[in-house]
């Protein structure tokens, strides 16, 4: 008897240990310890899909699912993830044996008792989740990252399970249909054509994709095999303007990425589908890759900044292909990884494709800005964040992975050398090929070609927050340096060193030293300079090169026009912008200084920099009688520049800067005239978009005939796509408060909320500077709406949400709004808390810069 008792106790301990594991590795989304078990539980997975896509949209779409795995683990049940409603899924049959739909917290549960150690098939017919399918009247696309394949289908929604897809589709004939794999066959079935394709490539669900709709086709074979582009752009001249170099740019980024990483394009096609409202740039979808069509498609007045921007988007996707999808992170903890190489491999890309580019300043105006956007906040994080679970996955993208990460490469390449850097991640590519793979593997890889201790280097690099102050202390004697000491500390006020390297430029009346700092701790004796007369001015981080805040010498601000070179000129209008947030420089002597650069400035980079800097100051840091003194004056300067010969380029962003303030009586006047095509600026090259641009901002000025001027911009639009989105987009423009309010409280539900391109720009208008007296008062809702967004948005939605509602702010109402809302929700998510913060620093700031006095 007693034997039994220990036996049952034993029994009612070991069922209660499964409970409490079970319950752990069953909770909503994928948590870490789920996809950490099922990677030992299963193997060689397949997916057989099958989806009837019906002509009216607003029918289901039936499907079926044929898995098949191998199990490896059968302590647990198989886990399944899918995140619809439970009577989504019509049957299950497990092994040839139809079982009970078990569904809970977003997974459809196969208990072990229906499977066997080894090959098992499973069997699903359930009807395809919409959140991600992006259906529209005659075209659908998915969009399935980071964990949005389980909202369309039951999959083991985690980047280390790869598997192959043997898809079959059925779609109205008139509809074209593009997937990972290339078509094994197609048949009619009266109104519509199934689709059969051969299995696809091995690859994680994220990267899982289709395309079906009505689109143009196009091919072209420029190097391994046909390569097919799908679109919809109508433009006869964006479409001969575009068409030959959209795929004359992929084939010399594979060419580049083939050379430099010495593996073959890895996957048996690759071609490509623009899509009107995109919700990002592109997508690497293997096989098919997806691209927000406006960013490809260019006609003859595109300048060379768009041109660059196309070509670094493409050059970004194909990287992918190598960095992502051949080698893909184990868990998204690491999704920063992917997207830098992409990056950083695009900046590389660029050189040769475009050599009339300065690329060092490219890099510097492309990266840094937006760097220090987050960094410089109180929501910054690391380039490499934890991760519980995929459902927060979403959070971790931002500025700081898709440009600081960039930052911190490149001093990684120069600390170890480029030679020793490309041939650490040739052997990363070649040993986690069709694998996975982490920072610290590459890490690891890499230590093996250099002597530095690049454990202890990244320590501060990819896994602490922010920035440093890089100061100095200087003496002179007898007009000469007697000392010179660099050093730096974390802005954050942690113990941090960021060890770097950059060079510094001694200004002289008739020449410029430049001396390398290397500065690998705390502080530096730069001894090579004593001695030297005293400079001019020093100006800092002369190569754009190093990371931080630097010195700035704010009695000698006037020479910035003057420094020849361009990086150094570049980095030091940042500089000067960063020491005027940091109350180093007041704002109305930063704006002046932008403005007397921008007359004299010939850099297409540099005047697009200072564009940006002067629109940020102009509306969030001078105060209203600031403001109305420097519009006078800035509309002035403006108008006399635009009448100079000028590169084409340079005169298109100078136009879009005029048009972003000058809501005068003067100012619209002259945009009235130039929409109208009654004014004609030489050598400003303005297209159908341009021209709907400065209609909708004329509204948004209140000017007087604005309901015309919006039906005439609709009538001259020629592209049905693009008139839907301004038909969708008039409501955020009318000067009738009430439809503007109806228009904003419409997006706090989910349902209207679909096409976040275009309701981020109805935010935009309704929340622009000029009407946030009237918009102030949604403020609270959209920071409430923050968490369901989250859940029912892509990935850059809940920030670009924030940064086009209270993030364009600098109000002391708004600020009383935000922090209301933090003292109110002591327990909001730190993730989204983060995200809210990095918004917000424009609107902190201005608290201390605009009203301190």
């Amino acid at each position: 008897m007693k034997n039994f008792l220990y036996f049952l106790c034993f029994l009612i301990m070991f069922s209660c240990e499964t409970k409490q594991r079970e319950s752990i590795l069953l909770s909503e989304g994928i948590s870490l310890d789920l996809s950490t078990y099922r990677k030992t539980q299963v193997e060689d997975v397949v997916y057989n899909l099958k989806f009837n896509i019906p002509l009216k949209k607003e029918d289901s779409i039936a499907s079926e699912l044929k898995l098949n795995l191998k199990v490896k683990d059968l302590e647990y049940p198989l886990y399944l993830d899918f995140n619809e409603k439970k009577s989504f899924i019509k049957n299950v049959i497990v092994n040839g044996k139809a079982i009970d739909v078990n569904h809970e917290q977003e997974h459809l549960i196969i208990s072990e008792t229906y499977l066997k150690l080894g090959d098992n098939t499973i069997d699903i017919s359930f009807i395809a989740g919409e959140l991600s399918l992006n259906r529209n009247d005659d075209y659908l696309y998915t969009l399935l990252v980071p964990d949005r394949a389980s909202t369309l289908f039951p999959c083991f929604d985690q980047p280390d399970i790869k598997a192959n897809y043997m898809l079959d589709i059925t779609a109205p004939k008139s509809w074209e249909v593009l997937c990972g794999s290339k078509l094994n066959y197609k048949e009619d079935k009266q109104d519509y054509t199934r689709y059969v394709f051969h299995e696809s490539d091995k690859m994680s669900t994220y990267l899982f994709s289709f395309v079906a709709g009505v689109f143009n086709r196009t091919t072209q074979n420029l190097g391994l095999f046909d390569t097919k582009l799908l679109y919809r752009e109508n433009n006869e001249a964006k479409i001969k303007a575009s068409i030959d170099e959209i795929f004359k740019l992929h084939q010399e980024s594979v060419n580049f990425l083939e050379d430099y990483t010495q593996k073959e394009f890895p996957f048996q096609k690759m071609d490509y589908a623009s899509i009107p409202g995109f919700q990002y740039g592109g997508m690497e979808h293997v096989g098919a890759v997806q691209y927000r069509e406006s960013s490809l498609f260019l006609d003859e007045s595109a300048t060379l900044n768009q041109k660059l921007n196309r070509g670094k988007l493409i050059a970004h996707e194909t990287s992918h292909m190598w960095f992502g999808n051949l080698v893909t992170m184990k868990w998204f903890n690491d999704v920063w990884l992917k997207e830098v190489f992409a990056n950083f491999m695009a900046d590389k890309i660029a050189n040769p494709a475009f050599p009339d580019i300065n690329h060092t300043l490219e890099f510097m105006s492309d990266h840094y800005p937006s760097a220090y956007s987050e960094d410089r906040t109180r929501g910054a994080t690391p380039i490499r964040q934890n991760l519980d679970n995929l459902k927060n996955a979403g959070t971790l993208y931002g500025n700081i992975i898709y440009h600081k990460a960039p930052i911190m490469m490149r001093q990684l390449e120069a600390a170890i050398g480029e030679d020793n850097f490309k041939k650490g991640l040739r052997n990363y590519i070649q040993k986690f090929a069709n694998s996975n793979a982490d920072w610290n593997d590459l890490i690891d890889l890499l230590c093996a070609e250099t002597n530095i201790d690049l454990k202890q280097w990244s320590r501060v690099w990819v896994t602490q927050p922010g920035r440093p102050i890089v100061m100095d202390s200087i003496t002179y004697k007898d007009n000469k340096i007697k000392t010179f000491e660099i050093y730096q500390k974390a802005e954050d006020g942690s113990d941090n060193i960021w060890p770097q390297t950059f060079n510094i430029g001694l200004i002289y009346q008739d020449t410029t030293l430049v001396k390398t700092v290397r500065l690998k701790n705390k502080r530096i004796q730069l001894k090579e300079v004593i001695g030297m007369q005293k400079p001019k001015t020093i100006v800092y981080n002369y190569d754009a090169f190093g990371y931080g805040i630097f010195p700035i010498d704010v009695e000698n601000l006037k020479i910035l026009p003057d420094i020849k070179n361009d990086e150094a000129r570049g980095y030091a209008y940042i500089n000067l912008y960063e020491n005027m947030l940091e109350g180093a420089v007041p704002p109305t002597k930063a704006f002046n200084l932008l403005l007397e650069g921008i007359e004299s400035e010939t850099e297409e980079q540099i005047v697009n920099l200072i564009s940006r800097e002067l629109s940020s100051i102009f509306w969030n840091y001078l105060t209203v009688q600031e403001r109305f003194e420097a519009q006078q004056h800035m509309e002035l300067l403006l108008r006399h520049i635009l009448n100079k010969d000028l590169d084409s380029g340079i005169k298109k962003t100078l136009f879009n800067l005029y048009k972003g303030i000058a809501y005068s009586i003067n100012g619209k006047l002259f945009l009235y005239d130039v929409w109208t095509k009654k004014i004609k600026i030489k050598g400003l090259n303005l297209n159908e978009n341009d021209f709907t641009s400065i209609a909708s901002v004329l509204a948004i000025y209140n000017h007087a005939k604005a309901d015309e001027i919006l039906e005439v911009a609709k009538t001259q639009i020629t592209n049905p796509d693009t008139k839907k989105r301004f038909e969708y987009l008039l409501p955020s423009l009318s000067n009738d408060e009430k439809v503007r309010d109806d228009f904003m409280n419409s997006f706090l539900k989910a349902d209207n909320r679909t096409k976040e391109s275009w309701v981020l720009s109805a935010l935009g208008n309704i929340h622009h500077p000029l009407r946030q007296k009237s918009a102030e008062k949604h403020l609270q809702a959209c920071l409430n709406a923050l968490e369901d967004i989250q859940l029912t948005g892509d990935i850059f939605f809940p920030k670009n949400w924030l940064n086009n509602t209270i993030g364009r702010y600098s109000s002391k109402n708004a600020y009383h709004v935000v922090e209301t809302f933090l003292v109110e929700n002591p327990d909001f998510s730190p993730v989204l808390k983060n995200k809210l913060l990095q918004s917000v620093d424009i609107l902190y700031r201005a608290q201390k810069i605009k009203y301190s006095n």
